[in-house]
């Protein structure tokens, strides 16, 4: 399952020989694909975690600034939710087109790319909201192109991740990169609360900017040789020849049950994620309006990176015991998407502080075996087009995230109450479960030799 062998050819993306040349050190299976060593694999990994944590930290800039900036531009919460929400739209138009090319040209160079251009967003973002007066329109567009800039980078980490890295080691390879999520989340929540604090929230955009692109630079100097980094600038230019070389069986793939299961459960997840990270700064801050902001801002995250690795290593430890791949994938879900949403409906519940801490802790930590539930079963069922489904996936996930994120604000701005946003998201994570445990599969379905010639 890990490769598909020799016999059946991949019925999505293009020829290997399109990508860069095989590095020492990478081995072939019996399919042509090609592995990291266990040294290039670590390197990456880390890479890409430090790279996951900068994508949350510009990310997650004005969810943390969404009270201050609603105060120092005079918006409501119907406003501030339009502002949060125009990410998402953004967000779901890259996601098929970014996982293509990452199958056909290496993710690696495409997560570079975006991330040079929304780092630089970032950074310039408070310089240009002093020569404006139109604010709201403002930041919505700034927000909506931050959407489509990063709307690449998870679709093209599972392109790099099911094709550079085993079967057998993707559960917590990947875990470990999403932890990433969490940790930048994390990082962004104390720091960005204490700069909030200090020198206003300007220095929060900065601040994430800056890494970002520190950690492009870096990446390109010592992860990367020269050639490498032309690669994109000259799909661009090729990219309609590309494409030619490369017919994706649209119709056939989306006849398969596991297919649609695995996107139905991806779209499910990511939408009552963004839910969560896009508000629950603002519940802690108006429902316990004496708390501090770095510890509601930074607990919960600083519990989820433990639970994702024990997730990714649970999950791989229990394939390599001889459990079915998807029945571990389906485990891991019911953890994911079950048990984190029964902490979120507790959290609307409780008056305490520290209860409130402790179940937003568990909501948000349980998501993260998601990584080793959906994440790793797209890369199960298609490796060669990975990016590409789970793009899909992705868009989704954001359109419903669209409409999640801004049904919350006007749930709460109508109802003035907390409990109904927690009820979406256990209502909307509950859907996606049922349909991925009865429909969902983890056999490869990109080689049945009866879509090779289609």
């Amino acid at each position: 399952m890990a490769a598909g062998g020799g016999r059946n050819a991949p019925v999505c993306g293009g020829e290997r020989g399109s990508r860069a040349p095989q590095h020492d050190g990478m081995w072939k299976d019996g399919g042509g694909e090609q592995y990291w060593s266990r040294p290039e694999c670590r390197a990456w990994t880390a890479v890409l975690l430090l790279g996951t944590c900068l994508l949350y930290c510009a990310r997650v800039t004005v969810p943390i600034c969404a009270v201050a900036l609603s105060a120092h531009f005079g918006w409501d919460k119907k406003q501030s939710g339009v502002v949060l929400s125009s990410f998402f739209w953004g967000y779901c138009l890259t996601q098929v087109i970014g996982g293509h090319i990452s199958d056909q040209i290496g993710g690696e160079k495409v997560l570079l790319l975006s991330a040079s251009a929304w780092g630089f967003l970032t950074f310039i973002t408070p310089l240009l909201t002093q020569i404006t007066s139109a604010h709201l329109v403002f930041m919505t567009c700034s927000r909506f192109l931050m959407g489509l800039l990063q709307g690449v980078y998870f679709p093209s980490l599972a392109s790099l991740l099911s094709q550079r890295v085993r079967e057998s080691e993707r559960a917590f390879t990947y875990s470990t990169v999403g932890t990433g999520s969490q940790f930048g989340t994390l990082v962004i929540g104390a720091a960005g609360s204490l700069l909030l604090d200090w020198y206003g929230w300007e220095s929060v955009f900065y601040f994430s900017g800056l890494l970002t692109l520190l950690w492009v630079y870096c990446t390109c100097k010592y992860l990367l040789v020269e050639k490498d980094l032309v690669i994109p600038i000259d799909y661009l230019r090729r990219g309609i020849s590309i494409s030619k070389q490369s017919k994706v069986p649209w119709k056939q793939l989306f006849k398969k049950a596991p297919i649609w299961a695995v996107i139905v459960a991806q779209l499910c997840t990511a939408s009552t994620f963004c839910t969560l990270l896009s508000w629950l700064p603002t519940f802690f801050k108006e429902t316990f309006p004496e708390s501090k902001g770095w510890v509601f801002n930074v607990v919960p995250w600083l519990v989820a990176i433990p639970t994702s690795l024990f997730s990714g290593f649970l999950s791989d430890h229990l394939i390599n015991q001889g459990y079915k791949t998807i029945t571990v994938r389906k485990f891991m879900q019911v953890i994911g998407s079950g048990v984190s949403s029964v902490f979120a409906l507790c959290l609307g519940q409780t008056s305490s502080f520290c209860k409130a801490i402790v179940f937003a802790s568990a909501s948000v930590g349980l998501q993260t075996f998601n990584h080793s539930g959906i994440s790793v079963n797209v890369q199960d069922l298609a490796p060669s087009c990975a990016g590409l489904l789970f793009g899909v996936g992705n868009t989704g996930g954001a359109l419903l995230g669209v409409v999640c994120v801004y049904l919350a604000g006007y749930l709460m701005e109508t109802t003035g109450s907390w409990i109904s946003v927690f009820n979406l998201v256990a209502v909307v994570n509950s859907v996606g479960l049922c349909v991925f445990l009865v429909f969902g599969e983890a056999q490869r379905v990109d080689t049945d030799s009866a879509y090779i010639d289609l």
